[in-house]
């Protein structure tokens, strides 16, 4: 049985707006900032990324390479950082994360000094940290939320990313010149900005996360219990944020079935040909100023209308928004295959598309993953989840670089098209059974 933290203040009834809970208001308004602030470290790394590795090793066919650790190492991530949620909160578990990926930009800022590529590889494992926790701070916006508002208060989170996601690419100019001054790489340069917005983002969530909203929704459950009923101690909870018991609970729901298919594919084409863009860009000699506002545009995509996103799954349902994030991933794949060296208006809109399709796909997925699950089972699904999109997103890069290197970037698209494909198909297949589970079944 799902214990919800809604159903014990008035503030908190599913019928009404979160804004009306002081706690959740001041929950959502911190992740906010940290995201704003986490983003601009992450993307500031991304955007050249796999420029970077190319140089370091001396070939193109490991440009993936950065950009695969990246996402692998933040799977590894979620992992640990599910783990600590579970047992102590969302606040030292996001801390957590923050600081594993302020020390590999600083691995990578050495690596590209020294120009070793293995060491470069272990940095960007590390950078993987901030990217987790940057991902898992929208599942704490839905601890205190009314599952009627779920999806816009996962998708705001989502949007806060937008700001600092969008103004990191354009910190590649200001990298270089930072990189000239103090002797370093050029394409290194946007890593010092990646390392101080870690060093903010992690202590202000630390600091500005009280009460701790997934404790503070397990104190709510508790207190909703009929009087003389036997609450499980809270200590007895925090044992439930391993793989295993991730894996088992998302199982029993085909629910959360869905929501982490929707979310792992998706990731993948994302990631697959996000990634290998900028290479693509720079072989039709686009300067590094139009290959980061190209970016910068993508990323406007994968955030900017979530709430639109957020919006549609609480109105129309979580598998009607993925079946539209399946065409949209589409639509963009066969943009990008027909698109040409450089800055070009196809390879544009493509990036836009395949940012838009993405929202649709984490933002239902989400949502769908966190409603099917009890509030106790959630931090190790919701973990899963985030280690699902990684390897996803992880292997789709490190393929992605090969298939560049033998048979283009326009094989890379359509292949990542036919993935997309997979989306709707189990959007049409994968259905709750006739019992239901979790608490928002009709979202399926």
């Amino acid at each position: 049985m799902s214990l919800e933290p809604q159903a014990l203040p008035p503030s908190s009834d599913p019928g009404l707006d979160v804004t009306g809970d002081p706690l959740q208001r001041r929950t959502l308004t911190t992740l906010i900032g940290g995201q704003i602030i986490g983003a601009i470290g992450v993307s500031s790394g991304i955007a050249v990324g796999s420029l970077l590795a190319a140089q370091v090793s001396g070939s193109e066919k490991y440009a993936g390479l950065s950009g695969t650790f990246q996402v692998l190492g933040g799977a590894l991530a979620a992992l640990v950082v599910a783990r600590v949620m579970a047992a102590r909160g969302r606040r030292p578990g996001l801390m957590l994360g923050y600081a594993i990926g302020t020390v590999g930009a600083a691995v990578i800022i050495g690596a590209a000094l020294i120009g070793n590529f293995p060491l470069l590889l272990i940095g960007s494992i590390l950078f993987g940290g901030a990217t987790a926790s940057n991902s898992q701070a929208r599942f704490a916006a839905a601890d205190l939320s009314a599952p009627a508002h779920r999806g816009r208060h996962i998708s705001i989170v989502v949007w806060a990313t937008t700001i600092g996601a969008v103004f990191g690419p354009n910190l590649t100019e200001p990298g270089a010149w930072i990189a000239r001054r103090t002797h370093l790489p050029e394409l290194a340069g946007p890593f010092v900005f990646s390392l101080l917005g870690f060093v903010v983002a992690g202590p202000l969530l630390w600091i500005r996360l009280r009460p701790d909203p997934l404790l503070a929704a397990r104190e709510r459950a508790a207190a909703a219990l009929p009087e003389g009923s036997a609450a499980t101690p809270l200590r007895a909870r925090t044992a439930h944020g391993g793989l295993r018991r991730g894996l088992s609970a998302i199982a029993e729901h085909r629910a959360a079935l869905l929501g982490i298919t929707a979310m792992a594919l998706g990731h993948a084409v994302m990631v697959s040909v996000m990634v290998m863009t900028p290479l693509h860009m720079r072989h039709g000699h686009a300067d590094l100023q139009i290959i980061g506002f190209v970016i910068s545009l993508h990323i406007v995509g994968m955030y900017a209308l979530s709430p639109v996103t957020g919006w549609a799954v609480d109105r129309f349902g979580a598998r009607v928004v993925i079946a539209i994030g399946s065409g949209l991933l589409i639509g963009a794949s066969a943009l990008a295959a027909t698109s040409e060296k450089g800055a070009s208006s196809h390879l544009t809109i493509a990036l836009i598309l395949l940012g838009l399709g993405w929202s649709c796909t984490l933002v239902a997925g989400s949502t769908l993953l966190t409603g099917a699950l009890d509030l106790d089972d959630r931090p190790a699904g919701q973990g899963v989840a985030d280690v699902a999109m990684g390897l996803a997103g992880g292997g789709g890069g490190a393929l992605a670089g090969v298939v560049v290197d033998q048979q283009g970037f326009s094989a890379l698209a359509i292949g990542a098209g036919l993935l997309a494909g997979l989306i709707g198909i189990a959007a049409a297949t994968i259905k709750e059974r006739p019992a239901g589970a979790g608490d928002r079944p009709a979202q399926v």
